[in-house]
């Protein structure tokens, strides 16, 4: 198993999005290439793969955010390919994000998980993230 930050788009990273992003959720639409591009050129913005062998089954987001009150980070779009799941790769992703947001100096790391997921949550919990008590506000700009 290999843990790596994507840079370049590739015929790999699209046949993994093709795969991953509905199992992350139903109603995920595939990004364009130029899209993905962007992501990948943008200083902020991280995406991690694991990879076994010459597959990537794994992945999430990473961005770096600075605001008046510190550089924060925040997790998201964590996903690992159901043939692979129980190997530990969630959690190697998720650690290699906690390493990758502290060494640029992020003080905080926040990410949100639906309620339903509750292996998610154990996941999250193992990596020593702790339940905040908030609450999110969301508003829709944009119609799909």
């Amino acid at each position: 198993m290999k843990i790596y930050r994507i840079t370049e788009y590739s015929a790999e990273l699209l046949e993994a999005l093709e795969r991953l992003l509905p199992q992350l959720s139903a109603s995920a639409t595939m990004p364009s290439k130029e899209y993905i591009e962007n992501i990948l050129s943008n200083k902020s913005s991280h995406i991690l793969v694991a990879e076994i062998g010459d597959k990537i089954v794994g992945m999430l987001s990473l961005v770096i955010v600075d605001i008046p009150t510190g550089r924060k980070a925040w997790i998201e779009d964590v996903v690992v390919d159901n043939a692979t799941r129980g190997l530990g790769l969630g959690q190697t992703l998720v650690e290699q994000a906690k390493e990758l947001a502290a060494s640029l100096g992020a003080k905080k790391i926040y990410l949100t998980s639906n309620p339903s997921r509750k292996a998610a949550h154990a996941l999250y919990s193992k990596c020593g993230f702790v339940q905040y008590d908030t609450t999110l506000f969301r508003l829709l700009l944009q119609e799909k």
